[in-house]
């Protein structure tokens, strides 16, 4: 990507950004923060080492 294509998306995102109304703002944070962030930012493997976690506990 050009830096000029890069800097006209940038700038198109942020126009789209700007133009959404406060409430539109606020659903989609609600919805993004209502994911497990830890398997938001690091996939599934935190949610796997739990399960491995509860699998020893139980069985120690």
């Amino acid at each position: 990507m050009k830096k000029n294509e890069y800097v006209q998306f940038l700038t198109e995102e942020m126009m789209k950004y700007m133009h959404r109304s406060k409430q539109e703002k606020h659903d989609r944070r609600i919805q993004r923060t209502s994911k497990g962030s830890s398997s938001y930012w690091f996939g599934i493997i935190p949610f796997a080492l739990k399960m491995m976690k509860r699998r020893w506990q139980r069985h120690s």
